[in-house]
């Protein structure tokens, strides 16, 4: 576990010790706008200009609350992941039979699959993206951008493609090519702050699919290091004045979820065999994600871990005395200093959002931001 991010680069960009996740509750306008070009209703122009408004909203609200890193809070994408995969050379999205099930709820039938050799492309529109983000809070904070991991790709329905049939190692190293000119075309555009966002360890913390993944005759921990190399590769070379978050993600749509499982299992891989992750941010705002033990892993590194113990997904307002008590829990496993505090995932990691109010949104940013100052004054 080795990270080529300067010190420099992390106090210039990441000094931070409290942080969101990114995606926003989209106001109601902005809804509408997307539905009424969906339906020819008004033209892309338009669209653009309710997107950039909202936006321009957003971060002087961010601004207002304090948060020295901001996000354009996903209000460009329909989808968290799906909207930046399906711009790459070999990947498309198709209407799907059946929606993905969550524990109580049901997305629109939409996926992504395989169609050929796999290659960034310069007209992705995050380029475009985040040029707005970047010039819109340059010189009072810093622009983080969130992308899907390159492990969203190693689920089972996409990685056994017909393209790439048996050539698994050609399908990674494509894949990891592809991330790095990615992520050296947003950096060209003043990015200094990535975050990749991640279910794939969540799926492997999950003991039902490892489970199915025995039964189909993959092993487990092939798997896992599948998910170490491509990481490995699309993080190689990075820019030393990069930063580089994970976020481990358990599901994230209309307030449900998909996973659940302690980070027993992948601590092995992400903690001891990533490089060029500077940040973990990882859930645990419910028995779902297990204990603090595997954090541990992470002692006498640079790396931090962020503790996602507050729900982006319930109404209720956590309660500072219980935050307090899990923080100095944590502290038992890795020093404070390395600690740091985040929500549990975005709040709208579809254009459908969780169910919560816009107020409660704000509340849970502020009590993050009272709690932090206690801990890391």
């Amino acid at each position: 576990m080795q990270s080529n991010t300067s010190p420099h680069a992390k106090t210039q960009y990441a000094n931070n010790k409290v942080e969101h996740i990114g995606s926003f509750l989209r106001a109601l306008k902005l809804k509408k706008a997307r539905y009424d070009f969906a339906d020819r209703v008004i033209y892309e122009e338009t669209l653009r200009q309710v997107e950039d408004a909202e936006i321009d909203n957003l971060i002087d609200i961010q601004l207002d609350l304090d948060c020295s890193v901001m996000t354009d809070g996903d209000f460009r994408r329909a989808w968290w992941h799906f909207d930046f995969l399906e711009q790459f050379n070999g990947i498309e999205s198709y209407k799907t039979r059946d929606c993905l099930k969550y524990k109580n709820a049901i997305t629109k039938p939409i996926d992504i699959r395989v169609t050929g050799k796999i290659a960034w492309s310069d007209e992705n529109t995050s380029l475009i993206h985040y040029r707005y983000l970047h010039k819109a809070i340059e010189g009072f904070a810093t622009a983080k951008y969130c992308i899907p991991s390159p492990t969203m790709l190693l689920f089972p329905h996409i990685r056994n493609n017909r393209f790439y049939a048996d050539r698994m190692h050609e399908y990674i190293a494509d894949i990891g090519k592809a991330y790095q000119d990615a992520i050296q075309a947003l950096y060209q555009e003043g990015c200094r702050y990535l975050q990749l966002n991640d279910e794939f360890w969540a799926y492997l913390s999950d003991q039902e699919y490892r489970a199915n993944e025995i039964r189909s005759g993959m092993s487990i921990d092939d798997l896992a290091l599948l998910g170490v190399e491509i990481l490995n590769l699309a993080l190689k070379d990075k820019p030393e004045d990069l930063f580089i978050s994970l976020h481990v993600d358990r599901g994230n749509f209309c307030s449900s979820w998909l996973y659940q499982g302690s980070y027993d299992f992948v601590s092995e891989y992400i903690f001891e065999q990533l490089d060029n992750v500077d940040r973990f941010l990882l859930e645990f705002d419910t028995e779902r994600a297990g204990g603090f033990e595997p954090i541990s892993k992470l002692k006498n590194t640079k790396a931090e871990v962020f503790l996602g113990l507050i729900s982006s997904k319930k109404e209720y307002l956590e309660s500072e005395e219980d935050i307090f008590q899990r923080i100095d829990e944590a502290t038992q496993f890795l020093p404070i200093e390395q600690l740091g505090l985040c929500l549990q995932s975005g709040f709208a990691s579809t254009e459908e959002g969780n169910k919560i109010s816009y107020d409660t949104q704000w509340e849970k940013i502020k009590l993050m931001n009272k709690v932090g100052k206690k801990f890391w004054p």
